[in-house]
């Protein structure tokens, strides 16, 4: 894959207070891309659409179950969602309905199309599902966001590389 006109591919994770699925997200996508040695053609990132937790780490649970798949997100401060991103950013990808509406509801018309589920990704069990937010539950429910995640993860890097070739 070429980085379109130079720049990098930019990729935006949503959730509702940017501890927990948002930069489980931002890891693990992060993760693969370096994996597939395309880390210089992306620019990843993840906020939230509430200021619940701004400028804190992720959830020390989703930190533990992530590190156990080898994902690091130690370095991650919550932010929220500004205006701004949704200019700067080709896709937008929110965890669930309600953070997908809260997000459509704030985004300029000229850039709703940058607006999706995560999971419109996911090319097997969780195609088209919502990511359940774990932060209420036990420690099982990261694993199961860390599943949903990395197969979405897969998904969009492929969708994204297939989308380059075709426009280079």
């Amino acid at each position: 894959m070429k980085p379109k006109s130079k720049s990098q591919v930019k990729v935006l994770f949503v959730c509702m207070g940017n501890i927990c699925r948002s930069p489980t997200a931002d890891a693990v996508f992060r993760y693969t891309v370096k994996k597939a040695n395309l880390a210089h053609a992306f620019f990843i990132d993840s906020a939230g659409t509430h200021a619940y937790h701004v400028g804190n780490p992720p959830d020390r649970r989703a930190q533990s179950s992530a590190l156990k798949r080898g994902y690091q997100m130690d370095s991650l401060r919550a932010r929220k969602v500004h205006r701004d991103d949704f200019a700067k950013f080709d896709y937008i990808l929110a965890m669930d309905n309600e953070n997908l509406s809260l997000l459509q509801q704030r985004c300029p018309d000229q850039f709703s199309h940058k607006l999706e589920l995560m999971t419109r990704y996911s090319t097997g069990t969780y195609s088209n599902h919502e990511v359940p937010d774990p932060y209420f539950g036990g420690d099982q429910g990261f694993e199961v966001v860390l599943d949903m995640i990395e197969e979405a993860s897969s998904g969009l890097l492929e969708h994204i590389c297939s989308r380059e070739e075709t426009q280079n």
